[in-house]
């Protein structure tokens, strides 16, 4: 399946400055609200689904034959755009 890029950013932060974004999207996240990432000219609001899927990922990329390379940490949210949100299952 192609993959279209819709906002990209990357650069050097403090680890208190990565987590108060974090925050930030948890706090979003919890409240059930819109998530809004901005970086110079670029913005893209995103509005994700109740139960959305939720992977975490550690890696290490290294070149041919090298044992230590660059380590990182990644944490996805994803979800079906066609999807409709109907919630949790309810009996009553």
């Amino acid at each position: 399946m192609p993959e279209e890029v819709l906002f990209k950013s990357e650069s050097q932060q403090t680890r208190s400055d990565i987590a108060a974004m974090l925050r930030d999207v948890a706090d979003k996240l919890d409240a059930g609200d819109p998530i809004t990432l901005t970086a110079g000219q670029q913005s893209v609001t995103l509005d994700p689904p109740t139960r959305p899927t939720f992977e975490v990922k550690a890696e290490r990329e290294t070149s041919t034959g090298a044992t230590e390379g660059e380590l990182s940490i990644e944490f996805e949210l994803e979800w079906d755009e066609r999807a409709t949100d109907d919630g949790e299952l309810s009996i009553e």
